[in-house]
Order: C-alpha cells, then sequence, then structure tokens
C-alpha cells in the first residue's frame, strides 16, 4: 500500500497527518521523549461527523411525533452526576465494571486531565462526568442513545463530550507511551535470559481491531478471515507497558508493511538493541523472529512436556516466553476496552484514536497500579454475538517488504549466534 504524506506539521508533541484520513499514527522515537502525534483533524470535522451520526436520527425520531405528544426527555432524578457519585461511592466492583479501573485510578486520570488543561467542567457537566460517559462506551460500546439514558442528558451533549475526552486522552499520548527501559530488569534477573537477551528491549505484534465502515470504503480493511478491521502495530515492554502504537492500517496489510511504515515514519530502534517478534515478520538484527519449522510455541511444550532437543528448540522455547509479555498486554487490553473486540459506529477516524486512547488508558492503569488481572477474569459487559472474529496477527513472512529482505541475513547470523551460545549454556548447566 502506497501512503502519501500530506498537511504535514512537525513540532514538540505536535501531530502529524499522515495521507489517507482513516490512517493515523501515533509513535515516538525511542531515543527520545518526544512523541508525535494527529490530533489535527478533529476540530475540522467532529461537529459535522457527530451530527450526522448521533444527532440526526434522534431529530428525525423526535419529529415524526406530533408536537402536542412529545413529552421532555431525560427527566430521571438520578441525574448523571449523581450517577457518576453513586459508582464512584459504592463498592469497589462497580467502578471497575462501568469505567474499567480503580475508582483511585478514576480520581487520578480527571486530575492529570484538569491539571494538563485538557478538560474543564462545564455548566452541566463536570469533568468527572464527561470522563465517565468516554469510558462507560469504551466498557460496553454503547451507543449514544444508552448514554443519554445512563447519564441524562441529550444526544448532542454525549456526542459532544465523548470526542472531547477522545481528543484530551489521546494528547496524553507523549506522556504515557514512553521509550522503553534499556536495561529490563526482567532480563538482568533471570540467568535463562541473561545475557543472551540483554540487549532484548521489548517486543512487537500487529493486532486487529474491528471497524465498522461503509460498504465503499470496506473493502482495502477486509482481513484474510473476510471481517472488516484496522491492523495496528504495538510495542510492549516487559513491565506489560506499550511503548509505541502505529493505528490506522487496513486489515489486508501484513504486520511487517504496518511495521516498515511505522520506521518510515518515526519509529527507531536503539543502536544495539532488538525487540522480538513472532514468524510473521522477517528475521532482522533489530527484529528477532523464532526459527520457522522449530518446536515450541508455549503451548505445544505444555502438550508435549518435553526438554528442548537443540539449540533452534531451546531459542523458541526462551522466544514464546519472553514474548508472551506482548500477548499478555494486548489480551488484557482488549477484556478491559471490549469497544476493541467489536468496532463501533464512530466516523472512522474516530476508531482510530479510539484505539490508541485504550492504550493510553492501559498504560495509565499500569503506571498506577491498577489491577493488570481482573480484566481476564471478569465478564465481558458487552453481548458476544457483536464480538468480531479477528486474526491475530500474521502466521508467516511473506516477503513483501524488500528492506527487511535485505536485513535477513545478517539477523539470522546473530539469530544463529546466540541461539548456540545459548544451547551451550544450557548443555552445561545440564551436565
Amino acid at each position: 500500500m502506497y501512503v502519501r504524506i500530506s498537511n504535514l506539521f512537525a513540532c514538540f508533541c505536535s501531530p502529524i497527518y499522515i495521507g489517507r484520513p482513516n490512517h493515523q499514527i501515533y509513535y515516538l522515537l525511542l531515543i527520545s521523549p518526544v512523541i508525535v502525534m494527529d490530533p489535527s483533524y478533529r476540530r475540522r470535522s467532529q461537529n459535522e461527523d457527530e451530527f450526522m451520526l448521533f444527532v440526526l436520527p434522534t431529530i428525525e425520531g423526535d419529529s415524526s411525533q406530533p408536537s402536542s405528544s412529545r413529552k421532555p426527555m431525560h427527566t430521571s432524578k438520578l441525574s448523571g452526576a449523581c450517577r457518576v457519585n453513586e459508582i464512584l461511592t459504592g463498592h469497589q466492583s462497580l467502578s471497575k465494571r462501568n469505567f474499567r479501573m480503580e475508582v483511585n485510578v478514576f480520581r487520578a486520570l480527571v486530575d492529570k486531565l484538569r491539571e494538563k488543561q485538557l478538560l474543564a467542567d462545564a455548566r452541566d457537566v463536570s469533568v468527572e462526568e464527561q470522563v465517565a460517559i468516554f469510558l462507560y462506551a469504551l466498557a460496553k460500546n454503547a451507543s449514544n442513545e444508552t448514554l443519554q439514558d445512563q447519564f441524562q442528558h441529550s444526544g448532542q451533549t454525549i456526542s459532544k463530550y465523548f470526542g472531547v475526552v477522545l481528543d484530551a486522552v489521546t494528547q496524553l499520548t507523549c506522556v504515557y507511551i514512553r521509550p522503553p527501559f534499556l536495561h529490563p530488569h526482567h532480563i538482568l534477573r533471570r540467568p535463562k535470559f541473561h545475557p543472551f537477551f540483554e540487549n532484548c528491549v521489548g517486543s512487537i505484534d500487529g493486532t486487529h481491531v474491528p471497524m465498522i465502515l461503509p460498504l465503499d470504503q470496506q473493502e482495502p480493511y477486509r482481513n484474510r478471515k473476510q471481517t472488516i478491521s484496522q491492523n495496528v502495530m504495538v510495542a510492549c515492554d516487559f513491565d506489560l507497558k506499550f511503548v509505541h502504537v502505529h493505528a490506522g492500517w487496513e486489515g489486508s496489510a501484513s504486520d511487517a508493511r504496518v511495521l516498515q511504515d511505522a520506521l518510515n515514519h518515526g519509529f527507531e530502534v536503539p543502536p544495539g538493541k532488538f525487540f522480538l517478534v513472532d514468524a510473521g515478520y522477517a528475521n532482522t538484527t533489530q527484529f528477532l523472529a523464532p526459527y520457522r519449522g522449530t518446536r515450541y510455541h508455549l503451548k505445544e511444550q505444555g502438550r508435549a512436556n518435553q526438554k528442548p532437543q537443540n539449540y533452534k528448540e531451546l531459542f523458541n522455547l526462551r522466544h514464546a516466553q519472553l514474548k508472551n509479555h506482548i500477548e499478555r498486554a494486548i489480551g488484557v487490553l482488549k477484556m478491559r476496552f471490549p469497544i476493541l473486540k467489536t468496532g463501533s459506529h464512530h466516523p472512522a477516524r474516530k476508531q482510530v484514536d479510539i484505539s490508541v486512547a485504550c492504550c493510553v488508558l492501559h498504560n495509565f492503569i499500569r503506571l498506577h497500579n491498577g489491577d493488570m488481572v481482573w480484566p481476564s477474569n471478569c465478564r465481558l459487559e458487552i453481548d458476544p454475538d457483536h464480538i468480531v472474529d479477528v486474526p491475530n496477527g500474521d502466521e508467516n513472512y511473506n516477503g513483501d517488504v524488500q528492506e527487511f529482505n535485505n536485513s535477513r541475513e545478517a539477523g539470522n547470523r546473530k539469530r544463529d549466534d546466540m541461539a548456540q551460545r545459548m544451547w551451550n549454556h544450557y548443555v552445561a548447566r545440564r551436565k
């Protein structure tokens, strides 16, 4: 896929807009704390998009009734503010179920958004309620109509504050999606990984997020399972935090091509360091993949209950044990924010931003010691029939990125050297 760069703006923590209107990138230079992202389009068409998508159906529905029979809506004695207060002062499970985070984390998020002057209290809607509307929508993929009922505001108000908070959260990307620690304790303290993986700073994977698009826009986003999705590349450290997000690529794009696009637009691997990737990527010096056609995915190890028989099997086993962090992080992310399993009826550009915002919130929760186990064990707050079947990343690299093909030989030498040293150490310890 050819991506044209247009409307390019570059400054500290300022936006870059990439070609297609639905294709946004949120990346950071791993050698610098500077984040570059693109909220520039939001104010340009937010009012028009939201009015057409959410408000117009409500107006049409109301106008179908005779004026004499119309009744005021949103007259519940339990206002949105009261509902939010009830959740925040009630049982601790209420905040997790409705806002996907603990009460102390919710309050910390509100404080941060106020401190950064990204949100402010309005006459009828406090920052707490604005954030609650947004998080409730992510938790349950709630429609505008449902949010009106829950928070007792008009469709226009709901739409407005969903967009305002989405914009605010994505502007925190530069604060909470940070470069990985260059000497991870997870590796340094474990002899089976150190010194062999001492220069590994994390893992990279592609994850598909369902999208809902007009028929005439769907085909490029049709993935190999024939559903409609965007392919989001994420990089993760060993503390389950995302260190890079590259969102908005069509579901038909390969994981390797999305990674190459990230590299073309500022994503950098620190000198001498590398990320772990799966078999859907080329094996290079900066991105180490497992050996193909060799045993040892973690599930295979459990079933076989056998020890590695050669250096390739041992490398694949250790690789899988380390890379499991990103699989866990993605799993927690999607269970915490089920909207990432269903797609939503927001404008396409907002659907891309939602993916990024969820990653920002994930890191915020992690940094504030939020529960990272609970999401995997909780009951989904959405109808299982609404979950879209999407791929779990590419199974094999198909050689479609020439830049990676040119680096594979050097990558194979690096992997072989690492695997042989690891094997010699493993054999010596068994004697």
